[in-house]
């Protein structure tokens, strides 16, 4: 069984809900933290989703700063992470292990 610490995702957010990262074939997959940023001079809004339930919904991100949250989520083959903002001045950086 091989364990990998990764970034599972780092990306700019879309508008509109788009997925941040799949959960492989025949891998477990520990999410451990998630970072978000917001660049802008305006506060903004974000939502993210682990496998179809809220973690975070329309949550405010004051103009530029950085939210940082420790969780240990597990998740299985083929779900998924998604997410979306009102600005794509919003970023998502999500960290886990990947286990297969």
């Amino acid at each position: 069984m091989a364990t990998t610490t990764k970034v599972l995702a780092r990306a700019a957010a879309a508008t509109s809900s788009t997925t941040l990262y799949t959960v492989p074939s025949a891998t477990t997959t520990v999410v451990t933290n998630i970072v978000v940023t917001n660049s802008a001079a305006t506060a903004a809004t974000f939502t993210l989703t682990l496998n179809s339930v809220d973690i975070f919904t329309t949550s405010a991100i004051a103009a530029n700063s950085t939210a940082m949250f420790d969780l240990k989520q597990v998740m299985a083959t083929t779900q998924i992470i998604a997410g979306f903002a009102s600005a794509t001045t919003v970023k998502f950086h999500i960290s886990g292990v990947e286990i297969a």
